[in-house]
């Protein structure tokens, strides 16, 4: 039997977090695949108590500086599914497609997308399937991709090899395996880091206590090297790196280095965490600031608002795409503080904004997720219809 951890009697860090300001209904029971929109039946009353919002520790003053967004320019449309995002040294990006399996390129200055291949031996289930995908910094020279693939028996890690004239692919071999599957909480979030180490979000596989379990992969974030191999100085000698996790989405760093993650909650708050070696996050004893166990998110959003997956780091804020929410968040961040309260962008303008990337240019590309809102009840400008966005950031002055 596999050994579940002792569990923190208190909250370890400064336990402070940001909230949203709107207070809304919550439906009893289990929230939609993938944060779409919860179903609340007439036999099932919702309830409608939230904590007050608080600022957390060094909070800026009402309008002090932020970065702003320009408008959205649309890159490229009727894609199905689409999930991962990594660019290319020309500019151009890889997309992976959950339920088709396809890797697809787009134009660095948008265009129709084109396809690269199919990645084999991948089962799609309702969140499972060809997840999160990243390019080596070398890809000029070794062609290599590393995915995130759902499998019938187990989700891995894998190396996949892309042609020259980008026209097919192979897949070379196995970084990862043994995190296990289900058909929902996959995470699947997966980045190469400042470190230049694979760093991976996994999902709880719908078994909470697997968050709570030493040697689960799952509910943990995960960090390799891109050989497969365990980094000397990973906490406790095995690819995890930090634990207590539901159903990581989103990872980012900021120019200090400092790693960022955003976290799919139940049903009461969603996280943005700081990242840091063998430290507990609280799942499943504690969600956001309900519970008293593990590290305190440095900001806490409503799921209905957000449950967020995608995040990027550009001019001194995280920007996180919402799925429930259909809109893209920003965060100020300095050091792995927050330092204002969350600020909203493209409210239901495009629908569920599933990944959130920085180009080389400096603009921010959103990737929607509304083919699977569809498919979950979920309604939106643009239903079943998915699309890439290329926004301009704009830096604060001074």
């Amino acid at each position: 039997m596999r050994a579940v951890r002792g569990r923190a009697a208190r909250r370890r860090g400064v336990a402070t977090a940001l909230a949203v300001a709107a207070v809304v209904a919550l439906a009893a029971g289990c929230t939609a695949p993938d944060g779409a929109p919860p179903v609340t039946s007439s036999e099932q009353p919702t309830g409608s108590t939230t904590p007050s919002p608080t600022s957390g520790a060094g909070a800026t003053e009402p309008g002090h500086a932020v970065a702003t967004l320009g408008e959205p320019e649309e890159l490229t449309t009727g894609l199905e599914a689409p999930r991962g995002l990594t660019f290319l040294p020309d500019g151009s990006a890889l997309v992976s497609e959950r339920r088709t399996a396809r890797i697809l390129r787009v134009p660095a200055d948008g265009g129709d997308a084109t396809v690269v291949g199919v990645v084999p031996d991948v089962t799609p289930s309702a969140e499972g399937g060809l997840l999160g995908i990243a390019a080596s910094p070398g890809f000029a020279e070794d062609r290599t991709v590393y995915a995130y693939v759902s499998g019938a028996s187990q989700n891995r890690v894998v190396v996949l090899t892309v042609a020259d004239d980008l026209g097919s692919l192979a897949v070379e071999r196995v970084l990862l395996d043994g995190i296990e599957t289900a058909d929902r909480h996959h995470g699947g979030r997966l980045v190469l880091g400042p470190d230049g180490h694979l760093w991976i979000g996994t999902g709880d596989a719908f078994e909470p206590t697997n968050a709570a379990v030493e040697d689960s992969l799952n509910g943990k974030v995960l960090r390799i090297t891109t050989d497969g191999e365990v980094p000397a100085d990973n906490p406790g000698g095995s690819p995890i790196f930090s634990s207590g996790h539901r159903n990581v989405q989103g990872i980012a760093f900021g120019p200090d280095g400092t790693a960022y993650a955003s976290e799919l909650g139940h049903r009461t708050w969603d996280e943005v965490n700081v990242l840091r070696p063998g430290e507990d996050y609280g799942w499943p004893d504690t969600e956001g600031i309900e519970g008293d166990t593990g590290v305190a998110p440095i900001a806490t959003l409503h799921p209905d608002e957000a449950s967020p997956s995608g995040v990027a780091y550009a001019a001194g804020s995280l920007w996180i795409g919402a799925l429930g929410g259909q809109r893209l968040w920003q965060l100020p961040v300095d050091g792995g503080v927050a330092t204002a309260d969350p600020i909203e962008h493209l409210v239901g303008t495009y629908g569920r904004i599933r990944t959130v990337e920085v180009a080389p240019d400096g603009a921010l590309w959103l990737v929607t997720s509304n083919t699977d809102g569809a498919t979950w009840g979920g309604t939106s400008p643009a239903e079943g219809d998915d699309r890439i966005l290329r926004v301009e950031v704009v830096p604060p002055a001074g």
